[in-house]
């Protein structure tokens, strides 16, 4: 955990943060979220995987180290019983309170909470580098070989253990077709190349493996 902090902190102040002992104190409340006991798949494991695709493919984004605060602040608020986009509104929200009190000029809070609300849908503009990559690195796990990918289906139904298994079949369609649906899944040419078509591959076998009611 304390290599995770130091990652925060690179970060915050590579955006511009001024406050060293308010960044210290978010990164602290960060990590508390991230640990937070009903997570089985947003959790640290999660966070971290996000940040090195980030760090991979760093030289791709415009602001980098925007990317990476998005990615600390995007999963931060995560509750499965919310509805709609209320986890990424509150995660944004978060994020510019947070980030605005560690002294990150306001133009720069003001694009982490555009980034973060982008991972509601993971709809990204042409031309929106650092959007792409922050998405990309989110729905990284969709491309895992399918026993990993298995392994993250399984942790998110642990997570939506309060709904029933036919209301939670349902919605988990709907999550599931909606990403199919999408123009492409990853943006950046190089994961685009890599990813997508296992990607695409998973998402149509747990698809097609979900039990009718």
């Amino acid at each position: 955990m304390v290599d995770l902090l130091h990652r925060w902190q690179a970060a915050a102040r590579g955006a511009g943060a001024t406050d060293v002992a308010e960044l210290t104190r978010a990164g602290t409340d960060l990590l508390a979220r991230w640990r937070e006991p009903h997570r089985h798949y947003h959790d640290t494991d999660h966070l971290t995987a996000v940040l090195d695709v980030v760090d991979a493919h760093a030289s791709a984004a415009r602001r980098p180290d925007l990317v990476r605060l998005a990615a600390w602040c995007h999963d931060a608020v995560y509750d499965p019983r919310a509805g709609g986009d209320a986890n990424e509104r509150d995660s944004a929200a978060l994020a510019g309170t947070l980030l605005g009190r560690a002294g990150l000029p306001a133009d720069a809070v003001a694009e982490v909470r555009r980034l973060v609300l982008l991972t509601a849908g993971h709809a990204v503009d042409p031309g929106d580098v650092d959007g792409a990559l922050l998405c990309d690195a989110d729905l990284a796990i969709l491309a895992a070989p399918p026993e990993a990918y298995d392994r993250y289906a399984a942790a998110v139904r642990r997570e939506y253990a309060h709904v029933p298994e036919p209301a939670f079949r349902a919605g988990r369609a709907r999550v599931l077709a909606g990403l199919l649906d999408l123009p492409a899944l990853f943006r950046l040419p190089p994961l685009a190349r890599r990813w997508e078509s296992p990607a695409r591959a998973n998402l149509t076998r747990e698809l097609s493996a979900l039990p009718l009611p």
